[in-house]
């Protein structure tokens, strides 16, 4: 299984990861980006097994998330562009370390999709492959999803934050616990019709549009949280890329559901997974 090690973000801060495969013999890197609330170890059954295809996979938690979460999150200061632009960034650093000149490919589940675009050193990336990604704007959202956003986004969250001073997500059974900035900037950016770059503006558009490099959009038609619209938006930002867009039903690979997380259980090793490996190696 995977080996565990730590790592720093420029600013100190450090970091929990997981590694897999043998740095000496791998063609490739694999990073994995988490989902928002998600710890590294649920992406372990199919990091093992991008490993035993061939690829050294680096897992991690950003700051204030699992292995990286310190014993209290009271104070600590950290928000969705931290993760990305420091912690994100350093995990994929410390990948690269370890392959010298081999090329490097990015697994974004959710959240760890929707920031690849802010990596001040996305360029040492070759391929992006996103997994139930697409934008958080709470009224495009799964018809399901927002009649609950709505109390989260307008009653909890700011009830909560204000009150202890970090999103008490375990307490009260919604998306974990965060850090405070983490889910105050989340939460302003699912309240806006452009979501991240309603904040960021045409600097951080511009930015998004500007990448060229093969993506593909891993969607699923029972996707609880994310709609087909919600995709389509977010992939949009990536407009230079032209994301290849798949959207796939549960019937397809002979299930009952997939949903926002089955993806990466292993029961969809046979069916899911190779899509990956597969994809990777095209030419282009």
């Amino acid at each position: 299984m995977g080996t565990p090690l730590s790592f720093q973000a420029a600013d100190g801060f450090t970091l929990s990861g997981m590694l897999y495969g043998d740095p000496g013999r791998a063609r490739a890197g694999l990073l994995i980006a988490p989902a928002m609330g998600v710890e590294q170890r649920y992406y372990a059954g199919f990091a093992q097994w991008m490993a035993e295809q061939g690829w050294l996979v680096l897992s991690f938690d950003y700051r204030g998330m699992g292995a990286s979460r310190p014993a209290s999150l009271k104070g600590l200061q950290a928000d969705i562009g931290t993760w990305a632009r420091l912690d994100a960034a350093a995990a994929l650093d410390e990948l690269a370390g370890r392959l010298g000149e081999r090329p490097i490919h990015w697994v974004g589940h959710s959240l760890g999709g929707q920031i690849f675009g802010m990596l001040p050193n996305r360029e040492r990336v070759s391929r992006v492959v996103t997994v139930g990604c697409g934008s958080g704007y709470w009224r495009e959202n799964a018809a399901a999803l927002r009649r609950y956003v709505w109390w989260l986004w307008y009653v909890v969250v700011p009830l909560a934050l204000p009150l202890f001073d970090y999103f008490p997500g375990r307490r009260l059974r919604k998306v974990g616990d965060l850090p405070r900035g983490v889910m105050a900037q989340w939460r302003r950016w699912c309240l806006d019709r452009d979501y991240m770059m309603g904040e960021g503006g045409t600097a951080l558009r511009e930015h998004y549009a500007a990448l060229t490099l093969p993506m593909l959009s891993l969607g699923f038609t029972d996707d609880e949280f994310m709609s087909r619209r919600n995709m389509e938006s977010l992939h949009g930002f990536y407009a230079g890329a032209r994301p290849e867009m798949r959207r796939i039903a549960p019937t397809d690979v002979g299930a009952r559901r997939i949903g926002h997380f089955g993806f990466f259980r292993e029961r969809f090793a046979a069916t899911l997974w190779p899509q990956v490996p597969a994809w990777l190696q095209q030419s282009r």
